[in-house]
This record gives structure tokens, C-alpha cells and sequence, in this order.
């Protein structure tokens, strides 16, 4: 009836052990009263027991179900004992005996874990107990009185007492095995209950988890491509300013105004992010930032990234390949902070002479974005691993949309970023 190695109903604690021997006490109670009433009417008649033994069949009787979820088995047998020694003995109680052979072969159904063995151990004692019936009915047969039919009726007195006698021991016997099973599938599948509620709680602790840690990453995410490329364009800016501002008064002034719309810009965004992490409630129409959001960049300003870098003194040549067509606003934003992020990378790493060119493409099956530079300068050396947290958030981010990422140094010299991003 199901069980598992890993798992077992014994032992119990002492909160059951009470309950035993309480009931154990109440059934020896029962069973004095019984035994004096059917004494008293005269059951066996002359044949009857004398009291002390009537009182030693009370206790073996009543005494083991005290241990019966302790030794079950054990119990089982001692019962079977019990009870038959009662009846071979004349002891006058045919009543609650019953009830603690029945209560010992339940205990055996519904608490032993090794069912095999619970198993044998019934089939003992119920295959003892029609043996010791037909035994006995088989020596009634022989009386010359039984069989004789002088009644109108179609079946034998005796016969039929055999019967009912045969038909009342198949349904207690039945109900003992039944209950004690059903008891034991019943407290198996509560067991399981209770392990899957365990298992769902701690998966749901480890989702929260999970989520929290996915949520941080792409707030880390989020502040580096809105940080790095600001803040890289406005040092550079602020460099060229610094160098000509003597000779060049009017470049400086560009480079300066450069310096403060990434400044403003990069304001802006943070602004936008910071307002979304502080809503707790379902965002409303016109709140700040709602349906602008850090992440909802498009690719339709891809082309400012490559005006930017221009502005920054790095000659860059932006070109849209196949014809244009939207595209999914996840894919759109992706696009947008992988050319961010390659053109970020361009202003620090690839030197001051340095050439890009920024590439979006359309076609059947998605985007694809792609920025080079010639890499020259004397600080054109970069890490080509991809271990950097711009390398890590780009890669993180086309893996979101299962598009594909190609990072590293170009062959003829320079650097390369191409990322396939589906569209369908």
C-alpha cells in the first residue's frame, strides 16, 4: 500500500503511548463488566471458568494493547493467543474480546512500515483463525444431530449456523485488514503531502531568492549602461574642452555643451530608474517615468550613439541595412544598450584617433547590430577575455532574448561587437 525505505509511522511519542494504555485500561474495564454479566447468565453453565482464570484472560486480553503501537506484530500474536484461549477455556465473555483482536490486527495494517512482513503476520493470524473454525465446525459436523434437517427450511440448522459463522468471520476479519490498510495509504499520503508543501515553500524561498538576485543584476545592469556611456562621453568631452579652450574657444564651448546634455541626460535616466524601484504600487497614468523607463530605449536612437561618438571626436559612420520594420520593444532595447555599450567602450578604449562605424542591419529572422573600430592610438590595447561587466551585461542581455554575441579583437586591427537578435 505505498511506503518508502526513507520513511516509517514508528516509533511515536509518548502522547500516543498514553492513549494506549488508556485505552488498554478501559477495554480491561469493559471486559470485567462483560465477563461478569455472561458469567451470570450462565453462558458455559456448568463448564465455565473459574474467576481467577476468567481474570488472567481479562488482562492478556486487555493488556497488550497497551504496547500496540510499540510491537505491533508481537501484539498481533499475543492477541490471536489471547483470544483463542479464551474460547478454549469457557471463558464467559464473547463480546469486547472481539474488539481487541480486531484493534491489534488494525494496529499491524496501519502502523508497520515493512508491509511484507505486516502482511504475513495477518495472514498468520487470520489463516489460525479459520483453521481453529473449520476445526470446530468439522467436529460439530460429526455430532450425529447436526446435519438432520426436521424443519421446513432448505438448509440444515447447522449448515447454516457454519454459514453465518464462516460469512461473520470473512467480513471481521476483511474489516480489520481493510481499515488497518486504508489507515496506512491515508497517513503515506500525508506524508507526501507534507514533504511536497515543504518542497514548494522552500522552492518558493529560493524563487524570491532568485528573483531578488536577477533584479539586482539588472539594476547593476541598467546604472552601468546609463553611467558608463554618460559619464565616458562627458570625460572625454571635458578633456577636448581642457586642450583647446586657449586656442579654440568655440570648440571648447561644443564640447562643453556635450558635457552637459550627457550630464542632463544621464540625470534623466537615473531619475526614471530610481522612480521605478520606489513605486510600490501599480504604477499610474502620469506618474514620472511610467512607460519610460530606463530599459525602453528603442532602436531608433541608435543613430544618437553614433552622433555622440562623432561629437566626441572619434569619426563614425552609422548605416541601416534592408529595409526597416518594427521590431519586438524587448529586441529594440537590447539593440540599443549592446551599440551603447560598444560605443562606450570606443571613447575609453580605442584611442583619440580611433574610427567606428555603427551597423544595424534587417533581416528575415531578426536584427543585428555591429560596431567596429580600427583600434589605433596608444591606448588601443584592451582585454579581449570579455570578463569586464560591460562584456558580462551584453552577453546577459542577448541570452535574455536567445540572439547570439560576437565580442573581440578584429583580425586587420580594432575591435568587434555583433549581436543577432531575433525578431520572430
Amino acid at each position: 500500500m505505498g511506503t518508502t525505505a526513507e520513511w516509517s509511522r514508528l516509533p511515536v511519542g509518548r502522547q500516543e503511548y498514553r492513549q494506549d494504555t488508556v485505552l488498554a485500561v478501559v477495554l480491561a474495564g469493559g471486559l470485567a463488566v462483560t465477563t461478569f454479566l455472561y458469567g451470570s447468565a450462565g453462558t458455559y453453565g456448568d463448564d465455565q471458568a473459574a474467576w481467577w482464570v476468567s481474570a488472567l484472560m481479562i488482562v492478556a486480553n486487555a493488556a497488550p494493547i497497551a504496547f500496540r503501537r510499540r510491537f505491533p506484530m508481537s501484539v498481533a500474536l499475543v492477541s490471536a493467543v489471547a483470544f483463542a484461549a479464551t474460547q478454549l477455556l469457557q471463558v464467559p465473555e464473547v463480546f469486547l474480546v472481539n474488539f481487541t483482536l480486531f484493534i491489534a490486527l488494525y494496529t499491524v495494517g496501519a502502523w508497520c512500515s515493512d508491509r511484507v512482513r505486516s502482511e504475513a503476520v495477518r495472514w498468520v493470524v487470520i489463516g489460525g483463525m479459520f483453521a481453529w473454525l473449520f476445526v470446530a465446525i468439522s467436529f460439530g459436523w460429526a455430532s450425529p444431530n447436526a446435519l438432520p434437517n426436521d424443519t421446513d427450511s432448505p438448509v440444515a440448522p447447522y449448515v447454516a449456523i457454519s454459514l453465518l459463522n464462516i460469512l461473520i468471520n470473512v467480513i471481521y476479519f476483511g474489516a480489520a485488514w481493510y481499515a488497518g490498510n486504508r489507515a496506512w495509504a491515508s497517513a503515506v499520503a500525508r506524508h507526501q503531502l507534507d514533504e511536497r508543501t515543504g518542497e514548494l515553500a522552500a522552492e518558493r524561498e529560493r524563487s524570491a531568492a532568485q528573483a531578488v538576485t536577477i533584479e539586482r543584476v539588472r539594476i547593476a545592469r541598467e546604472l552601468h549602461d546609463v553611467v558608463a556611456h554618460h559619464v565616458s562621453l562627458m570625460g572625454v568631452q571635458a578633456g577636448a574642452a581642457r586642450r583647446v579652450i586657449d586656442r579654440d574657444p568655440a570648440q571648447a564651448t561644443a564640447s562643453l555643451g556635450v558635457v552637459e546634455e550627457s550630464a542632463r541626460t544621464a540625470v534623466e535616466e537615473l531619475r526614471r530608474m530610481l522612480g521605478t524601484l520606489r513605486s510600490v504600487d501599480e504604477p499610474r497614468a502620469g506618474d514620472p517615468g511610467v512607460g519610460d523607463g530606463p530599459s525602453t530605449e528603442g532602436i531608433a536612437r541608435i543613430g544618437e550613439l553614433a552622433e555622440s561618438a562623432r561629437i566626441a571626436g572619434h569619426p563614425t559612420e552609422y548605416v541601416v541595412v534592408g529595409d526597416e520594420r518594427p521590431v519586438p520593444p524587448t529586441v529594440a532595447a537590447v539593440a540599443y544598450r549592446i551599440v551603447q555599450e560598444a560605443v562606450t567602450n570606443v571613447l575609453k578604449h580605442a584611442g583619440p584617433t580611433a574610427r567606428a562605424d555603427v551597423r544595424l542591419r534587417y533581416l528575415d529572422d531578426g536584427v543585428e547590430v555591429e560596431v567596429t573600430d580600427d583600434g589605433h592610438g596608444e591606448r588601443a590595447a584592451r582585454n579581449p577575455s570579455g570578463s569586464g561587466l560591460g562584456h558580462v551585461g551584453m552577453r546577459e542581455r542577448v541570452a535574455a532574448v536567445d540572439g547570439r554575441i560576437e565580442i573581440g579583437p578584429r583580425a586587420r586591427g580594432g575591435y568587434l561587437v555583433r549581436a543577432w537578435l531575433p525578431t520572430t
